[in-house]
C-alpha cells in the first residue's frame, strides 16, 4: 500500500502530461497555411530596402518569425518553373522534372512547356482568343501539372486528411500557380490579359465568384494610371541614377524613367496595355485582390478542424527586374509597393481568418544578375556582358564539322534552349557519329570561349563525374528523360539578355533568396547555417503532422 500512492500519482502526472501535450500538438495545427513566392526577389532586398518598410508587411514576418537569412537553391538551373517546383515538393529537378519554363522533347524535338497539356483546355477565356503575355505560346492549350513528376505538400495534405482541406494557388503566371499548387489541388488561377482563369484539369469551368471577380475589371481599371514613385526621388539614389545604361525601353512602352503611364500606347485596355500592365507593381495589388476574394469566398481557414492551404506567386518583380535590373529605381519602387501590398493582404488575414490561426511562408523562386552595364558604371574592368547565343550555337556547329565533316542532309547538328544543347540524331547518323564522342567535341568548343565557366556531358551528368561545386549544382538541374546532351554554365555578370537583366546561374545572386516563416508552430528567430528552399516542404510537413512528400530530400528546419 505504502508503495502505490507514489505510482497513482505518477501515473496521473504522465497522462496529464500526455494529455497536455496532445493539445499543444492539436492547438499548433494552423486553420490556414499561406505559402508566398515572390518571382526573382534576391535575399538582398529584405535589407537593402528595409528602412522603408512599414511594420505589417516584411517586418511582421521578420520580427515576429523565422528568418533563414542563408537559404539558397541547390541547382544550377535557376529560372520560374524550376523554382516553384522544388518549393513544395523538396526536391530538385533531376527528381521532380521540371528543368526549365520549357525545354525540347528528346523524341519529337518539339518544344514543350512544363504546364502545357493538349489533353486540357482553359476556362475562363473569352471565345475568341486574345494576344497572350510573353512567355506563353498557345491561348487555346489546356494547362496541368501532368509533368511535374512528383507530389507536393498540398497533395499530401489532401490525401492525409481525406480530401477534406481546401488546396487553392494563385499567381500572374500559370506555371507558379500550377507547380505551387501540385496535382491534387482545387483550383489554379493565373491571369490572362487581366482576368482570372483556370484548366479543365481542376474544373469544368470557372466558380461564380471568380466570374463575378472577372467582370469588375479590376486590371482594366488600371489603364492610364501613373506609375510614380511612392517614396521621395531622394530616397532612390542608392539605386544610383533613373535613366540608366543598359534598361529596356523597347519591351513595353513603359520607357526606362519614373514616371510611366500604363497604357501599353493604346487609347484603351487591350493586350498591349496588358503586357504593360503587367510589368507595374499594379498587377500585384490586383492579385492580392484576387487572393483575398478567394480566401472570403472559399472560407479559407474558417473550417473547424480543417487546415486549408493557399499558395500565392507576385509575378510583378520578375517582369519589372527582367526590364530594368536589380539596382533600378522601378525594382526599389516594387519592393516597397510590394511591402504595403503585403501588410494589407495580412490586415485581411487577421480579420478573417486571425493570424494568430495562420502559417505563412515568404520565398522567392530565384534572383536575378546585376545588369553588365551597372558593373562597368562602378568599374570597367570587372568582366561582366552581354553573351550571343548564335555566336555560342555557331561555335558548336563549326567544331563538329571539324570533326567529323560538314552535313549534307541535315541542316544542323544541334538545337539549343536555355543552358543545354541537344545533338540531332539525324545530324549524327549522317556521318555515322555516336552522341558520346560528339557531346565531348561540343563541350570542350564551348570552354574554349571566353565567356563560358564550365560545361558538362549527358555522360558526364549521367555518371555523376564531376568534382567541382558548378558540377554538383548542374547534377540537380539535370533529368535524364528531359535534359540535353551539353549544359553550360557562363561565368558570373554575363548574362544572356540585350536589354535589361536575367537569371538562370548557380551563383549566389541567382541563387540566394528569402525563406522566413510566421505563425503557428514557427520559432522567433534569425538563423544563419545555410539552409535550401528544398528545406522547405518538409518543415512545413513536419509541422503540419504529415509525412513529407515521397521524393523530398530537404531536411527538417525546427
Amino acid at each position: 500500500m505504502i508503495n502505490c500512492r507514489p505510482k497513482s500519482v505518477l501515473c496521473i502526472l504522465l497522462l496529464t502530461a500526455v494529455l497536455s501535450l496532445a493539445a499543444t500538438l492539436n492547438a499548433a495545427v494552423p486553420a490556414l497555411v499561406v505559402v508566398i513566392s515572390i518571382d526573382q526577389f534576391r535575399a538582398d532586398y529584405l535589407e537593402r530596402f528595409r528602412p522603408h518598410f512599414g511594420a505589417g508587411g516584411f517586418n511582421l514576418l521578420l520580427e515576429q518569425g523565422a528568418d533563414f537569412v542563408n537559404c539558397h537553391y541547390r541547382q544550377a538551373h535557376t529560372k520560374t518553373a524550376p523554382g516553384h517546383a522544388v518549393m513544395l515538393t523538396g526536391v530538385y529537378a533531376n527528381i521532380n522534372g521540371i528543368i526549365a519554363n520549357d525545354w525540347i522533347d528528346r523524341r519529337t524535338f518539339e518544344q514543350v512547356g512544363c504546364f502545357g497539356d493538349p489533353a486540357e483546355k482553359i476556362v475562363g477565356l473569352d471565345a475568341a482568343p486574345r494576344t497572350r503575355f510573353p512567355g506563353i505560346n498557345d491561348p487555346l492549350l489546356g494547362r496541368s501539372p501532368r509533368k511535374l513528376l512528383v507530389t507536393t505538400v498540398g497533395d499530401e495534405l489532401k490525401l492525409f486528411r481525406g480530401g477534406r482541406p481546401k488546396v487553392i494557388a494563385i499567381s500572374n503566371k500559370d506555371r507558379a500557380a500550377i507547380l505551387m499548387g501540385g496535382k491534387l489541388a482545387d483550383a489554379a488561377y493565373f491571369m490572362e490579359n487581366g482576368v482570372m482563369v483556370s484548366s479543365t484539369y481542376y474544373q469544368p469551368e470557372l466558380p461564380g465568384w471568380v466570374r463575378a471577380w472577372n467582370a469588375e475589371g479590376k486590371a482594366a481599371a488600371y489603364f492610364g494610371k501613373v506609375w510614380s514613385r511612392v517614396l521621395p526621388e531622394a530616397d532612390y539614389a542608392c539605386q544610383g541614377p533613373d535613366d540608366a545604361s543598359g534598361e529596356d525601353d523597347k519591351t513595353s512602352e513603359l520607357g526606362r524613367t519614373m514616371p510611366k503611364t500604363v497604357t501599353g500606347g493604346e487609347t484603351k485596355a487591350g493586350a498591349k496595355f496588358f503586357e504593360a500592365f503587367e510589368n507595374t507593381p499594379f498587377s500585384n495589388e490586383v492579385l492580392a485582390d484576387f487572393a483575398k476574394t478567394a480566401i472570403a469566398q472559399e472560407n479559407l481557414g474558417r473550417r473547424p478542424g480543417i487546415t486549408d492551404m493557399l499558395c500565392v506567386s507576385f509575378s510583378a518583380a520578375d517582369h519589372i527586374g527582367h526590364l530594368y535590373g536589380p539596382d533600378s529605381h522601378e525594382v526599389m519602387d516594387n519592393v516597397v509597393r510590394m511591402d504595403r501590398t503585403l501588410e494589407d493582404f495580412f490586415r485581411f488575414l487577421d480579420q478573417q481568418v486571425g493570424l494568430k490561426r495562420c502559417t505563412i511562408v515568404l520565398t522567392a523562386d530565384h534572383g536575378t544578375a546585376p545588369n553588365p552595364e551597372h558593373i562597368h558604371s562602378l568599374n570597367a574592368a570587372v568582366p561582366a556582358g552581354r553573351i550571343d547565343g548564335g555566336q555560342m550555337l555557331a561555335s558548336c556547329e563549326a567544331a563538329l564539322n571539324r570533326a567529323f565533316g560538314a552535313l549534307a542532309d541535315h541542316g544542323r547538328w544541334l538545337v539549343s534552349y536555355d543552358n543545354s544543347f541537344l545533338l540531332h540524331p539525324g545530324a549524327l547518323a549522317e556521318h555515322g557519329v555516336s552522341a558520346t564522342a560528339a557531346e565531348v567535341v561540343v563541350r570542350d568548343a564551348l570552354l574554349s570561349l571566353d565567356f563560358v565557366q564550365a560545361a558538362y556531358t549527358r555522360t558526364q551528368l549521367e555518371r555523376g563525374d564531376v568534382r567541382d561545386a558548378l558540377g554538383r549544382q548542374a547534377m540537380m538541374s539535370f533529368n535524364r528523360e528531359r535534359s540535353g546532351d551539353v549544359y553550360f554554365q557562363v561565368k558570373p555578370y554575363f548574362i544572356s539578355k540585350v536589354l535589361g537583366s536575367n537569371h538562370g546561374s548557380p551563383y549566389d545572386y541567382d541563387t540566394h533568396v528569402p525563406l522566413v516563416w510566421y505563425g503557428v508552430g514557427v520559432p522567433r528567430g534569425t538563423f544563419t547555417d545555410q539552409v535550401g528552399v528544398d528545406d522547405l516542404a518538409p518543415t512545413l510537413s513536419r509541422l503540419l503532422g504529415l509525412s513529407a512528400p515521397p521524393f523530398a530530400r530537404g531536411r527538417v528546419l525546427f
